[in-house]
Parts: structure tokens; sequence; C-alpha cells
């Protein structure tokens, strides 16, 4: 190609739509435990989910894969859907909640832009829930190139959010 294209700045992720074998397990999951909103049902086939109201963030369906196995570890497809969380309390009281539900996690990590949980859903999709530290924090290498790592979270640190401001 001739010339660079670079994507607009505004561009967002506008939803991801997951297969899975058992729609209401799903639903149980992504609204019972983190608390999505179910916006609409396509009967016991699809449903689309979000937060705050958006027509959907997360759509989940069976149309291909109902009373299907979970995709192989090792294939190709979706690594994980990734929810940010507006603030590090958020973060904690999340984490509390799945703590107090005895939902294992998978990891966690402090990624220096971010702070994050990793979790599998029913259908071993993987899901992330993390928030943002504020641009101005995000660590920069000597030359001012951006740099991430991954690096134990400080997982007591977190939940101490919830009694700081409480």
């Amino acid at each position: 190609m001739a010339t660079t294209y670079l994507i607009p700045s505004q561009t967002r992720i506008g939803h991801v739509h997951l297969k899975v074998a058992d729609l209401e397990r799903s639903l149980a999951f992504y609204c019972g435990l983190l608390g999505f909103e179910l916006m609409m049902r396509y009967g016991t086939e699809a449903a689309f989910i979000s937060a705050g109201g958006y027509h959907h963030h997360i759509g989940l369906n069976t149309w291909y894969s109902k009373d299907a196995d979970p995709a192989l570890q090792r294939s190709v497809g979706l690594f994980h859907t990734a929810v940010v969380y507006p603030t590090r309390r958020d973060l904690a009281a999340i984490l509390h909640r799945l703590n107090e539900a005895g939902q294992p996690l998978t990891g966690v990590a402090d990624h220096g832009v971010s702070e994050a949980l990793y979790l599998d859903d029913p259908d071993g999709n993987g899901v992330e829930l993390y928030w943002d530290r504020p641009r101005e924090l995000w660590p920069h290498e000597a030359n001012g190139a951006l740099t991430m790592f991954t690096r134990q979270l400080d997982v007591v640190g977190l939940l101490r959010e919830l009694e700081e401001q409480s």
C-alpha cells in the first residue's frame, strides 16, 4: 500500500459475541456473578447484556454451540474478553464479590498501565477484569516509549480500597 492508514483515535471496540454451550449458565455467570444487565433475549438461543444500559457489550448465543464442549486451550480463537472498570475501587469490589462467591481466578497482574484479574467463564472463555491507571501514571522508557510488563498484583492493597473509602 502506498499510504499509511491509522484508525481514528476515537474508535472503540463495540461488543464481543460469544458462542456458549448453555445460555442460562452463561447468564448466571455474566449477569448473576459479574453484574451485567440483561437487555434482550432471542428466545432460548441468544441474549444481549450490558453495563449501564448500552444496547449490548456482550452477546451470548448457542446458535452453533449448544451443549458443545469448550474450545481447546491450544487452538486458535478468542484469548479473552476484557472488561474495563472505571476505578480501582470498582475492581476491588468485583474481586471481593468473586472471592465471596468462591469463583477461582486464573491469574492476577499489574501491567503498569493497568491492574487485572483473570478468570474463565463456564465455557472456558477467558475473561479479564481490569482498570486502567491514569495515563500520566503509565510507565515509559527513558526514550519516552510506553512500556508494559506483567508483575504480581498487590491483591491485599487492592482490597484495601474497599476499607479506605467506606
